[in-house]
């Protein structure tokens, strides 16, 4: 009895090694099997409904994953992103037995090329390629029914046409469209999945925040011959500029450089090196701070936001040049003619007279308003020093008044 014992025990664990070392033997024998049964006599270049009479439709659903989306340039006019791009589509020439064993079949790789692939191309793509480290990144699932799951990583750089007229106070839109290359809607029909585009968490945007995300068709009929309908469908991206980098580094500046232009206003009519400096090193400062603004943008034919502000502040700079010139001639002109007011009342023997002729400018310095009363009988440097008064008064006026007027237009409306 202990003998027999011994034997079927020995029998019993020879039983339990022969199954682990054939088990996954078979499995492995079973899967390559149900590859090859599908693969076999499978023609890829033709599509799954090639020999229906009527209903030759593929029906493909898409869905995009954003990873990142980045490098949106106003120079080039385009956006760079990379993307899961994933489709679905029912090719009943790859069913197979419905077993729990293999609920689908994981394909990467050469399998996948050996499948049909519905042609998708992105119209607005400038260039892009597929992710190949460590392997190429795509992949395919099949299931029991002929339903195909596929899935590959792109990196692309796509154009997007902006209007930059309310720049940076602009919004821009930006599309992604794909489209069937060679097959019409008789063959193909794109439509979007329920979760159409998704985004990674934690994608924020240097120039731009993200509003709002929304999907279309765009199907195109195009002429070759005759007039085809071509499947296409779209996602919308909504980006509004984040503009406080312009105010910082734009704006502020160009109205600092204007407010230091009206100190010119504050220095006496005679004092001509200080007012001249000060004059040409704020139109100077302007025009430097006008070419920082045309940086790394793209040179359209009509007036950006930012250059009607620039360009109003390089005018008031300007403009206080032109007043400083103004009154340094009226300071010369008074300077002149007491010159020559001297020479007239000297004698032979050099000895200055007293001057008894009555003076034809008449004293209006009690105010301003008086002044400007009998502007024209004040002498040259009265109406030199009148023109600084106004001037302090004025060129801050305009320029509140003009800065009301555009950031109410092109920021509150």
């Amino acid at each position: 009895m202990g003998q027999k014992c011994k034997l079927i025990l020995l029998y019993v664990i020879c039983m339990m090694i022969q199954r682990n070392t054939v088990s996954p033997t078979t499995s492995n024998e079973t899967m390559y099997t149900i590859m090859r049964q599908i693969i076999d006599g499978y023609e890829k270049e033709l599509p799954p409904k090639f020999d229906k009479a009527s209903d030759k439709q593929v029906a493909v659903y898409i869905n995009v994953y954003i990873q990142s989306m980045y490098a949106f340039s106003d120079a080039n006019m385009d956006y760079s992103m990379t993307m899961f791009l994933r489709e679905r589509w029912v090719d009943e020439r790859l069913r197979y037995p419905d077993t729990q064993k293999y609920p689908r079949l994981e394909l990467e790789g050469p399998m996948v090329d050996k499948l049909w692939l519905p042609d998708v191309y992105i119209i607005n793509e400038k260039e892009s390629d597929y992710h190949e480290v460590t392997v190429p990144n795509k992949m395919a699932h099949l299931y029991p029914n002929g339903t195909v799951q596929y899935s590959a990583k792109v990196t692309g750089t796509f154009s997007c046409l902006m209007y930059l007229k309310k720049y940076p106070f602009d919004t821009q839109v930006c599309h992604l469209e794909m489209e069937s290359y060679g097959h019409s809607t008789e063959t193909l029909k794109f439509y979007w999945s329920n979760e159409a585009v998704s985004m990674s968490k934690g994608i924020e945007f240097p120039n731009f925040w993200l509003a709002n995300i929304s999907i279309y068709e765009c199907e195109k009929t195009y002429y070759s011959g005759i007039y085809l309908l071509y499947p296409c469908i779209g996602v919308k991206f909504t980006m509004r500029r984040n503009y406080e980098f312009h105010i910082l580094h734009i704006y502020l500046p160009s109205i600092l450089i204007v407010i230091l232009s009206w100190l010119n206003f504050w220095l006496d009519c005679t004092a001509v090196p200080a007012r001249i400096t000060l004059g040409l090193l704020t139109v100077l400062t302007m025009t430097t701070q006008t070419s920082n603004s045309m940086e790394n943008m793209s040179h359209v034919s009509y007036l950006k936001a930012i250059d009607v502000y620039i360009a109003v502040c390089l005018t008031f700079v300007f403009m206080g040049l032109v007043e400083f010139a103004y009154v340094n001639v009226l300071t010369r002109a008074e300077r002149k003619e007491t010159t020559d007011t001297t020479k007239e009342l000297k004698t032979v023997d050099g000895v200055l007279k007293k001057n008894t002729r009555k003076s034809k400018y008449v004293s209006c310095t009690q105010t301003t308003w008086n002044e400007l009363l009998c502007f024209s009988r004040l002498s040259n440097l009265g109406r030199a020093r009148l023109v600084d008064k106004i001037s302090r008064v004025i060129f801050p006026l305009m320029f509140g008044v003009f800065n009301i007027f555009y950031w109410c237009f092109y920021v509150i409306f």
